[in-house]
């Protein structure tokens, strides 16, 4: 700068940049960047986050329901099953029976018959047994009316008062399940003579 030059002003220092080429520079702040990506809008999340869910829901209730099906198709098979095996184990029992009815028709010992019988019964109380199936007690035990059912009462001198004196009908249980109330008679007290009775 020559001393004919005119003093620098404050105009100079407001002046735009420029590169090497003398070319003004854009600024920075006044124009936007190219490509530059859009704030998410939220109700369209939203939207989408619904839509997965629903999804998801759906597929877990897809997969609940098929192992709903497949258990209880598991479950009657198993019943089924149980069914099938204490028929075979049962089949022996009615065999037996058929023959003992068969030779009853011709013996002449009904003592022989009766032990046939009893020897029937036997084998079935028996295959009950191995599948967990037992008869309830009932003569000379208390009644319990949680396994047996009264369907009379006598009077006895015999039996202590609510003891079982007589099985009508047997019961049977599976485990601790009741299959089976057992019918029976129990004893009760003597009734006193109205000429007995105190004033």
């Amino acid at each position: 700068m020559t001393s004919n030059d005119p003093p620098p002003s404050d105009a100079d220092d407001h002046r735009e940049p420029r590169d090497a080429n003398g070319t003004a520079s854009p600024d920075s702040d006044a124009v936007a960047t190219p490509g530059a990506a859009t704030p998410p809008d939220p109700l369209t999340e939203a939207r989408a986050e619904a839509a997965r869910l629903k999804e998801q829901w759906m597929r877990v209730a897809a997969d609940f329901d098929n192992f709903r099906k497949r258990t209880r198709r598991d479950i009657e098979d198993a019943r089924k099953a149980g069914r099938e095996e204490l028929l075979k184990d049962l089949l022996p029992v009615f065999d037996n029976l058929e023959r003992a009815i068969h030779s009853a028709a011709r013996a002449q010992d009904v003592k022989a018959v009766a032990d046939g019988l009893s020897m029937v019964i036997k084998q079935f109380v028996d295959v009950l047994g191995r599948t967990g199936i037992s008869k309830v007690p009932t003569t000379g035990t208390a009644f319990d009316p949680a396994i047996h059912e009264a369907i009379q009462q006598i009077e006895t001198d015999d039996h202590a008062v609510g003891t079982v004196v007589a099985e009508v009908q047997p019961g049977y249980v599976h485990g601790e399940r009741l299959v089976r109330a057992a019918m029976v008679v129990v004893a009760k007290p003597k009734s006193v003579p109205s000429a007995e009775k105190p004033d």
